[in-house]
């Protein structure tokens, strides 16, 4: 929209554009590039930094509607985390951090990349926008696409179904510009491409992943072409198959944690190497627990009393010394040093009765202890949180968090997708493979569907440990820890080999609920729940949360026989475009049967206190 260009433009002077080889470094330029003179090449690592980072930031609050991870502080968090939608999302945020850093540069990063023939530059262009575009269709159903970014400063609202079947058209002229040869003498992708290192055929995987990852949203459609918005089983198969064969494929953002100088300067101003992810739940206090549903399926899933090697690397461990008066069923490490978080029950009052309550340490007798006088509360020391330290930001020794920095004794681990260095993986083999289950399985081919399924939590696994061993390589007295301890194979083979099931017995439920734990902290866990109808079946161990459930006010917003489906549009749109979003109400079935509560003074749909349940377009049957 005209409007966030304007936006963009006035903040331009303070970006300088810059090779992505030293992560998004700034250069001291007298000559502070404009919009009209950043070349294309300099404009890309900065428009993957705020597309990753936006998204990253919706899928740090979507999470939480899914019952894996609680939050007892952080408004939105605990919003999402009760299903008290009214203070649960972060639209603002996740249009903001897409439309005014990142979309408002495509159309020029993409004029220039195809005027000097460098055709993957403008691939990445359409790649980004498509991504992009679909997020927000994903989250707020309906929003300006076809005139977004332009000359009218009050765009007009495209449909879902408009919006879907553009991103997908958009996607797939990114695979044909991936595809082509550049001109000698455009800029190699490498010079500006921060994501894969200039490896168009990494792109190129990612694209196909995509493109199989949204037709598989179409699960509720009628079977057909792709193209006519129908759900195509033999398209997402053949987009598998050229999309992403291993780890060695995947797309990952690698974050340091270093604190660098360089800042970005349109969202928080904070440094740009470390991980979004520990920006809003890791470097917090109470963002992040286990719950009862995720600790189940962590170790003993499916009742095969194995328990997922991973398990150790998700939930959060303090280091404390065991005893004869340790309680029972915790676990502790093999030296008695470190003891593993217990599963927080969102089926009971917990989180409505102030805990679960956070540690705290004493310095002098060296003890954990909840600093409460509520009595339900006291015993909340079986909860860790999975607040993560930091070199770089906390000036830690380590990535260990300390109540006391100076005291090794009052540690705790954080947990695996929260540290400032914890990777962002935008494609995954692990993904590839769950989305081929899925499709094997709904076509009765269970022996195919099991390969895959269990295909994708090795493949999840494999990247995990990768990790842990970077990090025991880059600090090894991080060792000791089970948090970061690599997993050891035989455990891993264990898991795979007795932990899963069967083809035999091989369900859509445990498809789906490993896949969720294998991208934990991605909105295609919302999408997942949102297309299967929170259906119990599907998602092992779940249920809607003890708050929501007694809470009469939160059903003003989610009704007891309805679910959360939407965002309701960020202020930016109900403010300054309100009459464009009120018209496309009448293009959205069930739009305008929504009930307008009292002091709702416009009567548009969009304002309706269960604005949240509307369905998006690829959650419904609709054509």
């Amino acid at each position: 929209m005209k409007l966030y260009k304007k936006i963009f433009l006035s903040l331009a002077v303070c970006m300088s554009f810059a090779s992505c080889t030293d992560w998004l470094d700034i250069n001291v330029d007298p000559n502070t590039p404009t919009a009209e003179s950043a070349q294309y090449q300099n404009r890309l690592p900065w428009c993957q930094y705020y597309l990753s980072h936006g998204y990253m930031i919706v899928s740090s609050n979507t999470t939480y509607y899914c019952g894996q991870l609680a939050a007892p502080t952080g408004s939105q968090q605990l919003g999402a985390t009760k299903w008290n939608l009214a203070a649960a999302n972060r639209a603002n945020n996740g249009q903001q951090w897409f439309l005014v850093p990142c979309a408002s540069n495509l159309k020029d990063m993409y004029d220039k990349a195809m005027a000097a023939g460098a055709y993957h530059y403008a691939g990445a262009a359409k790649f980004m926008r498509a991504f992009g575009f679909m997020e927000m269709t994903d989250l707020f159903g309906e929003l300006p696409y076809t005139e977004a970014l332009g000359e009218s400063v009050a765009p007009k609202y495209d449909t879902g179904k408009a919006i879907f079947l553009g991103c997908l058209a958009e996607l797939e002229e990114a695979i044909e510009l991936f595809q082509r040869e550049q001109e000698p003498s455009a800029a190699p992708l490498s010079v500006g491409d921060s994501w894969n290192d200039g490896d168009a055929s990494k792109w190129i995987k990612m694209c196909y992943l995509l493109k199989a990852r949204w037709l598989n949203h179409l699960t509720k459609k009628q079977a057909g072409s792709y193209q006519e918005g129908k759900y195509d089983a033999t398209e997402i198969l053949a987009c598998l198959n050229k999309a992403l064969q291993s780890n060695s494929d995947n797309t990952l953002i690698r974050h340091t944690d270093t604190n660098g100088p360089t800042h970005d300067v349109q969202g928080w101003d904070e440094t740009v190497d470390y991980s979004a992810l520990f920006s809003t739940v890791g470097m917090n206090n109470n963002r992040y627990y286990v719950t009862a549903t995720f600790y189940e399926n962590l170790t003993n899933f499916g009742g095969y009393g194995v328990e997922d090697p991973r398990a150790d690397k998700f939930i959060p461990w303090a280091r404390s010394q065991k005893s004869a008066n340790s309680l029972d069923g915790i676990k502790w490490s093999a030296d008695g040093k470190w003891r593993r978080s217990l599963g927080v029950d969102l089926q009971t009052n917990i989180l409505s009765n102030s805990g679960p309550f956070a540690l705290s340490y004493n310095n002098s007798t060296n003890s954990w202890y909840c600093n409460t006088t509520i009595e339900e509360r006291l015993g909340d020391t079986i909860y860790i949180q999975g607040r993560s330290g930091s070199k770089g930001y906390n000036s830690f020794k380590d990535m260990l968090y300390r109540v006391y920095t100076t005291n090794d004794a009052s540690a705790i681990s954080g947990a695996f997708h929260v540290r400032p260095s914890s990777p962002t993986a935008m494609a995954s083999y692990a993904e590839a493979c769950f989305i081929k289950a899925e499709v094997l399985f709904r076509q009765s081919d269970k022996p195919g569907a099991y390969a895959a399924y269990k295909e994708g939590v090795k493949a999840n696994i494999d990247f995990v440990n990768g990790q842990l061993k970077t990090w025991i390589a880059e600090d090894a007295s991080l060792v000791n820890c089970p948090s970061f301890t690599p997993m050891e194979q035989a455990d891993i083979d264990a898991f795979l080999n007795s932990g899963l099931g069967t083809a035999a017995d091989i369900t859509l439920g445990k498809i789906i609920t490993q896949k969720q734990t294998a991208m934990l902290f991605t909105l295609e866990q919302w999408n997942d729940m949102r297309r299967l109808d929170y259906n119990p079946e599907y998602f092992l161990n779940w249920d809607k949360p003890f708050e929501y459930r007694n809470t009469p006010t939160y059903w003003t917003n989610v009704p007891q026989d309805k679910y959360p489906r939407r965002w309701k549009q960020a202020s930016y749109e109900t403010d300054y475009n309100f009459e464009n979003l009120k018209a496309i109400g009448a293009e959205i079935p069930g739009a305008l049967d929504l009930p307008i509560g009292a002091g709702v003074s416009d009567g548009a749909w969009y304002n309706s206190d269960q604005i949240w349940t509307l369905p998006i377009w690829w959650d419904s049957n609709q054509e």
